[in-house]
């Protein structure tokens, strides 16, 4: 059984940061890729931010220079800072892990509201 657990989100003005969490659990052996989705009301779930195991990183074109990923592969954990955030930033943001043996897990979720 294999779960991932996100933390971080919350409500911030336009212009500030939040960083996001996210750590895989369980009989995990090694993980490929790890990212951030996000998931906007009325809109289809977009990628945000992925990081390959073995260091590359790919970010959409809207975040891309705000937005930062990383990763532990130690401990199985991404991370996601996002600076000069925008009201456009709202949404839920899903973790997403591809572990070896298992598939494709999501987080649960966890909500970003940016006022302006």
């Amino acid at each position: 059984q294999v779960q991932l657990v996100e933390s971080g989100g919350g409500l911030v003005q336009a212009g500030g940061s939040l960083r996001l969490s996210c750590a895989a659990s369980g009989s995990i052996f090694s993980i490929n890729a790890m990212g951030w989705y996000r998931q906007a009301p009325g809109k289809q779930r977009e990628l945000v931010a992925t990081k390959a195991s073995g260091g590359s990183a790919n970010y959409v074109d809207s975040v891309r220079g705000r937005f930062t990923i990383s990763r532990d592969n130690a401990k199985n954990t991404v991370a996601l800072q996002m600076n000069s955030l925008k009201p456009e930033d709202t949404a839920v943001y899903y973790c997403r892990a591809d572990i070896t043996g298992w598939g494709t897990y999501w987080g649960r979720g966890t909500q970003v509201t940016v006022s302006s």
